[in-house]
């Protein structure tokens, strides 16, 4: 398998995974805008999601409904085992992906479809992935996925399935008393392929075959400003931040950045990660 291509697969999924989520918080007429009255006067049952990224490498629940269209780019300044100047030949990639959202997840479920193509130096490099979403509140979701369907010949990039919970905390110390949003959020899931499955790489030197095949994420609004986040994605520990920028009144920028590889269970070192992911809704 290639090497660039599994490391990059996971970013851009979450990119437009995240451009999706947020989207669906921030756009008027979407599933998940809602009127938010003051934090002083919400409800445990009246808590949202707020409008920054929530995950760097792993999925989050909430997913896309009807009318959204998304997209994103994801870019690594090297990948594991491979070294040279930031972006070089065979040293570090990007990817970019697009998608859209059926149904409702509010009222019975939503799907989500995402196109990837992993290497911005190929033409032809394809997968898709789906994800199906279940709104449980205003504040708790589920979801089953596939990621890396491949469509490209020749490619053996691991096909993954996953189940993930995800919670805007919904206690008033964690509510935003501008939006009424929650501050913090957390996902935890479990999923095979590329939540447990060691590269090559990392069996030769020793680090083992497999992960924990158990994922989560946490982020924290700091600030009014934009989310920290953390994950966990089964082979190693990412850390970065989120933030949410509207373009025009329903039109998002969705920006992370982080590292990636933070602990010598995989890899051979912490290497930079950047999404940016917008979209509409109709």
């Amino acid at each position: 398998m290639n090497i660039i291509k599994k490391s990059l697969a996971a970013l851009i999924s979450f990119v437009v995974a995240s451009a999706a989520c947020d989207l669906q918080a921030v756009v008027p007429g979407s599933v998940m805008t809602q009127t938010i009255p003051a934090a002083e006067s919400v409800s445990t049952q009246d808590v949202y999601p707020n409008d920054h990224g929530k995950s760097l490498t792993t999925p989050v629940a909430w997913g896309a409904g009807y009318g959204s269209i998304y997209f994103g780019v994801g870019f690594t300044s090297r990948v594991p085992y491979r070294h040279g100047p930031a972006f070089s030949k065979n040293v570090g990639d990007g990817a970019y992906a697009m998608g859209f959202g059926i149904g409702n997840p509010v009222d019975n479920v939503g799907l989500q479809t995402t196109l990837t193509q992993y290497d911005l130096s190929a033409e032809n490099v394809w997968g898709m992935s789906f994800q199906l979403s279940r709104y449980l509140s205003s504040s708790k979701a589920i979801a089953v996925g596939t990621q890396e369907v491949m469509l490209s010949k020749g490619e053996n990039i691991d096909r993954s399935y996953y189940f993930v919970y995800s919670q805007a905390v919904e206690s008033k110390p964690f509510i935003n008393t501008t939006t009424g949003k929650s501050k913090l959020h957390y996902s935890i899931g479990v999923g095979n392929g590329i939540y447990g499955n060691k590269q090559s790489d990392d069996i030769i030197t020793g680090k083992g075959e497999h992960g924990t095949y158990v994922f989560g994420n946490l982020a924290y609004e700091l600030f009014n400003e934009f989310n920290v986040v953390t994950d966990w994605n089964g082979i190693n520990w990412n850390a970065g931040i989120a933030k949410t920028f509207l373009l025009s009144k329903s039109i998002p920028l969705i920006i992370t950045a982080g590292a990636a590889d933070l602990t010598s269970n995989s890899g051979d070192g912490a290497r930079m990660i950047v999404g940016v992911g917008s979209g509409i809704t109709f």
